[in-house]
């Protein structure tokens, strides 16, 4: 089954053309990469599926259905969550509150369940579960991040740069949480510039630029296209 399926999409900041007839599909269980340079899209693309900026033109179907005008809050209904790019956490709320802001108004029992899973996801949160999120190191942060978002019920997990101004033994921990969400059944669509990052979880490949797909491939054949990795993502096989 197709988690998500994207079709011929245009998507708009006011009078900027962004996105140019974007389409793409994941299934079910996988790990799809979005890669591109910056101003490429990929951000754009992550807020179009999660109805924060909804396309003028094309189809957007999660799990067979089509969600084309919905709001974020019923998207989020369907089982899909965003890991934004920045973070987004909230600096003043300690760490086991913000990891409760994201299920609002669910027992208690269940979300100090939840709040477990977290903490076994990341002990480090654990240990810092009071201090307030300005406190926080960037790499706690995208922690912080990635736990509130797969808190609940989650099908469908959009990541947007999460190894962005990371440390590589951060990335690798990141990297890690990922293939261990994959393993949960959750589905992964990771927009990424890191290519190294996105070949070693990645099952499956696109390369936009100019707010359009110009490559769809495994990791095999993204590995043996030099011309693609220089053109589109500015690496050769010595950064790779």
């Amino acid at each position: 089954m197709k988690a998500l399926e994207i079709q011929e999409i245009e998507t708009y900041y006011g009078t900027s053309h962004v996105l140019h007839g974007l389409s793409l599909e994941v299934s079910e269980g996988d790990i799809v990469c979005l890669l591109g340079r910056n101003g490429a899209g990929k951000t754009t693309t992550i807020r179009s599926i999660m109805g924060m900026i909804p396309p003028q033109r094309g189809s957007i179907k999660i799990f067979g259905e089509e969600v084309g005008g919905w709001r974020p809050n019923r998207i989020f209904s369907k089982g899909v969550r965003i890991v934004p790019q920045g973070r987004h956490i909230f600096p003043m709320l300690s760490v086991e509150e913000n990891l409760h802001i994201a299920l609002m108004g669910m027992p208690a029992s269940e979300l100090s369940k939840e709040t477990e899973k977290a903490y076994q996801m990341f002990p480090i949160l654990e240990e810092r579960r009071r201090q307030k999120g300005r406190s926080l190191s960037g790499g706690q942060l995208q922690m912080l991040a990635i736990a509130r978002a797969v808190m609940g019920n989650v099908r469908l997990l959009l990541m947007d740069e999460p190894s962005e101004g990371l440390a590589p033994i951060i990335i690798q921990q990141i990297e890690k949480t990922i293939l261990q969400l994959k393993q949960k059944g959750i589905t992964v669509l990771l927009a990424e510039q890191n290519l190294q990052s996105a070949l070693r979880v990645g099952d499956y490949h696109y390369i936009i630029d100019n707010g359009t797909d110009v490559f769809r491939g495994g990791q095999k054949d993204l590995e043996a296209n030099e011309e693609v990795k220089i053109k589109y993502l500015g690496v050769g096989t010595s950064e790779t």
